[in-house]
């Protein structure tokens, strides 16, 4: 690795050191915030960069002192120390030189919804979003039910929920696309494999001030709700219908009582999916680099399949193909698949910086 290339880390962090100290930015708060902000966000690869830059002094002294007849066998072994933690540290710097996705630390809205297959799509959805609920548990994240629409197999035609914690849109946003189902329907005699689809979308919670709506462009509509929701379901008008007119883009929420609890809750799902909107948007026209950048892609493309007979999950975008579909299914491990992913998707970052 270059020097050049992390000298400049280190003498931005010393000029924040020296502003943050200065009058006119100790009176200035929103300054003073970024510049914090800033400072933070660089100091793990200027504490590496000085690490890095220190061990190459280090390395440079102990070669000097190998013919040493004192010093010389002390200095091997050190060296030998050195040379080993030297590629370790230019891993470490450049996986935090890799642009940052401005979404990675939000919450998300993730999206389930059955397509090809009827019925045991539907039930797929349900089993998905379960696995999902249980990786949320074992990292810790709370998932709140925005909307959802069971259908009369006992499955859901659609589900949508808010996941938080942290940095959760960084795990799951290689989790949009095409889910494909390989499986024996319960209602199959004959044993027939059949083959189901539904479609999963992760989009980043937004905060009102990254995306306005003007209210002439909505069209609202209350109803009452459907479905197995209790006795109150059917007997008021809660449920609500948000249609955002410029882009055709419809919400409807009724997992609340209250239609003004239904109704907050789908203006936040459709902010959330016009921000969404734009940014896919925004890739299309910046073209493929960014959208490697990203890591989100397109969407429309079949992107895993759990192969229930075999066992077997595969994942097509990196051949990933793994035996143990009923642990991660069961017990939440969709690591095993998404840790895989994420590297390589840095490979490729790192590969398209010249890092």
């Amino acid at each position: 690795m270059q020097q050049d290339k992390l000298q400049p880390f280190i003498d931005r962090y010393n000029e924040i050191n020296d502003l943050l100290i200065s009058p006119e930015i100790t009176s200035d708060i929103k300054r003073m915030t970024a510049l914090s902000k800033e400072q933070s966000s660089i100091e793990p690869t200027v504490n590496l960069a000085k690490e890095y830059l220190q061990n190459i002094e280090d390395i440079e002294e102990n070669k000097m002192l190998l013919d040493d007849e004192d010093l010389g066998e002390l200095a091997k072994e050190e060296l030998k120390e050195l040379e080993k933690r030297q590629p370790e540290i230019e891993e470490e710097i450049k996986l935090l030189m890799l642009p940052k996705d401005p979404n990675d630390d939000k919450n998300i809205y993730l999206e389930l919804r059955a397509g090809a297959g009827g019925d045991e799509a539907a039930i797929f959805v349900g089993d998905l979003f379960r696995g999902y609920l249980r990786y949320a548990e074992n990292n810790g994240w709370k998932v709140e039910i925005m909307n959802q629409s069971e259908s009369e197999s006992g499955g859901f035609k659609e589900i949508v929920a808010l996941f938080k914690g942290d940095h959760i849109y960084s795990k799951l946003k290689f989790e949009s696309g095409t889910h494909r189902v390989q499986r024996v329907p319960a209602t199959e005699s004959q044993g027939r494999v059949h083959t189901s689809a539904i479609t999963v979308a992760v989009i980043p919670e937004v905060d009102d001030v990254e995306i306005e709506i003007n209210a002439s462009d909505l069209k609202i509509d209350v109803m009452r709700a459907s479905g197995n929701g209790g006795q109150s379901v059917n007997t008021t008008d809660s449920a609500v219908r948000i249609t955002h007119l410029p882009t055709g883009l419809v919400v409807t929420n009724q997992d609340q009582k209250s239609q003004h609890k239904n109704k907050d809750k789908a203006m936040k799902v459709l902010k959330a999916r016009l921000y969404d909107l734009e940014m896919q948007e925004k890739m299309e026209k910046e073209g493929a680099n960014r959208k490697e950048q990203v890591g989100t892609g397109d969407r429309s493309g079949r992107i895993r399949t759990y192969n229930y007979p075999q066992n077997r999950v595969s994942d097509h975008r990196i051949n990933l193909t793994l035996y143990r579909l009923d642990y991660i299914m069961n017990d939440g491990l969709f690591e095993e698949v998404i840790d895989p992913l994420i590297a390589d998707h840095q490979t490729k970052l790192i590969e398209a910086n010249g890092l």
